[in-house]
């Protein structure tokens, strides 16, 4: 059906300022909450290189370059000194040894989304420092107990593949849309799904935690054990005590996805974003939406306006609660609402639409393009008013006039639900309560100087940090915050930071989140 197609190539449209919702963060210059290893002599790659074999990656060897790159093409000028494909726990702990009595520190390396890139290694034409990185992507097994539900889940499992192989056993998580991030930094970090407000973030479905730490060791660290770096790696951001191997992680039974779809003329937009923020994040649990308002040389005939998302309930109960948020409203251009399987849903989500895990990459034969962007974030504390909207209009579309943008603009993400009531400890996700969370980005051809488009999505958050506060989204990560640590975590902040320094007093794992 040609309506429906146009949908989901739109939903792929929009895909391309969603699909890094995961990250794996690493240092950047002058952020660390504590000082860089001391080191007990230059660093013996020979050494380590003898520990890893060709596990290890340096400079000069023929597979370097091609290990060099993440997902994001502006870092594509990274030179780290080294890169460590580690294929188990035992790789890990040898190269944070080598770190540690090298003066190095350690960029963990998961899915490779960090819109900063952090996850890179620095180096190069970054101008970020050189780091040792260690890539996950090998440790990618995922395993579900039958009897229990918790499924182990390796740190560098990219999500279509953790989709993939839960739903191979009737199980599902909430987790986020874009298919190649990985599960460690977006865990790590929280993580905002299309499913969060019936699931709770992906951190809240995390039973406990396989960490590399500062001191080398191997540790399985939940409630009772290793309490404070459990709390930590639930929200605290990834690479802050150590390298996360796996995840142990509550199931639930796949469910049946009703996805929708409506689009709106763009001068509605006051009107829409008015109801849809009053609706959104008091809607049932069962219902997860995104508003978006994107701009720029992609949008030749002037802004879209649409908003999508999810339901886990009835969908009669859905229709009804959309014909109670559309009240009022212009018509829609646009109205879908189409029930799948929870993994057919994901991989459309995904932009992988009939193609499973292994297509949904982008090497090769992938279904993904690899686009360079930059963002940042805001955090929702109170609805915001009609002037408010219309300067959050208005700075979107200054915005979209910053010369070479493809497409920019804002996503808002309905927060609520189980994400502002988790069972049990809520661990250091700082934003509970929040009625949404905002992206504001923007996409411009590779090889593009960042700066005017940094300046564009920074331009969108000043407008929304008086109306809000300065919160923003650690997974969303932008060096040019003021004070990360309360952006980030708010009152949860100082007690990272007290566990940071006692975890990594050597400071092998740069703090960046902390400021």
């Amino acid at each position: 059906m040609e309506l429906e197609r146009r949908h989901f190539l739109l939903l792929g449209a929009l895909a391309l300022t969603g699909c890094v919702t995961g990250t794996d963060p690493g240092p950047t210059p002058g952020t660390s909450a504590s000082p860089g290893p001391t080191p007990a002599g230059p660093p013996d790659w020979d050494a380590l290189a003898r520990t890893l074999g060709d596990r290890l990656l340096r400079p000069g060897d023929p597979e370097y370059p091609a290990a060099v790159p993440t997902e994001i093409p502006v870092y594509d000028g990274a030179a780290p000194p080294g890169i460590v494909r580690a294929r188990d726990s035992a790789d890990i702990a040898a190269a944070v040894s080598f770190a540690a009595a090298s003066g190095l520190r350690i960029a963990a390396r998961s899915g490779g989304h960090n819109y900063a890139g952090w996850s890179s290694g620095g180096g190069g034409t970054t101008g970020l420092p050189g780091e040792l990185v260690v890539s996950l992507a090998a440790l990618n097994t995922v395993d579900v107990d039958a009897a229990s539900g918790i499924a182990r889940i390796g740190a560098g499992a990219p999500l279509a593949l953790v989709y993939e192989r839960l739903a191979a056993s009737g199980r599902a998580i909430g987790g986020g849309s874009c298919g190649t991030v990985g599960i460690g930094g977006l865990a790590l970090g929280g993580g905002v799904g299309v499913l969060a407000r019936e699931f709770g973030l992906t951190s809240d479905q995390v039973a406990a935690v396989e960490i590399v730490t500062a001191d080398g060791k191997i540790r399985t660290v939940d409630a009772e054990n290793d309490a404070d770096i459990f709390w930590a790696c639930r929200g605290g951001g990834g690479g802050l005590l150590g390298v996360v191997t796996a995840f142990m992680m509550r199931t639930r039974p796949a469910p049946r996805v009703t996805m929708f779809f409506l689009s709106f003329p763009a001068q509605a937009a006051p009107a829409v974003i008015a109801a849809w923020q009053d609706w959104a994040p008091a809607a049932d649990p069962s219902i997860w939406s995104t508003l978006k308002y994107l701009v720029g040389a992609d949008h030749p005939r002037g802004a879209s306006l649409s908003v999508s998302g999810t339901s886990t309930g009835d969908p009669a109960a859905l229709r009804a609660a959309l014909a109670g948020f559309t009240a009022g409203l212009p018509a829609a251009l646009d109205n879908q609402v189409v029930q799948r399987e929870y993994l057919d849903a994901m991989m459309r989500y995904a932009g992988c639409a009939g193609g499973d895990a292994a297509a949904c990459v982008s090497g090769p034969g992938g279904l993904i393009r690899r686009v360079s962007f930059v963002a940042t974030s805001g955090i929702a504390t109170r609805a915001l008013t009609g002037p408010e909207i219309a300067a959050l209009i208005a700075a979107a579309e200054a915005a979209g006039a910053t010369a070479g943008l493809s497409e920019g603009g804002f996503s808002l993400d309905a927060l609520g639900g189980a994400v502002n009531a988790p069972a049990g400890d809520p661990g250091a996700f700082g934003h509970r309560g929040a009625l949404y969370s905002a992206q504001y980005t923007a996409n411009f051809a590779d090889g593009s100087d960042p700066a005017p488009y940094r300046a564009a999505v920074r331009s969108l958050r000043a407008v929304s940090t008086p109306a809000w506060g300065p919160g923003a989204y650690v997974n969303y990560p932008d060096p040019g915050l003021e004070n990360p640590a309360v952006a980030y975590f708010g009152e949860n902040a100082p007690r990272l930071a007290r566990i940071h320094r006692a975890q990594d007093p050597g400071g092998v794992f740069p703090a960046w989140q902390l400021g």
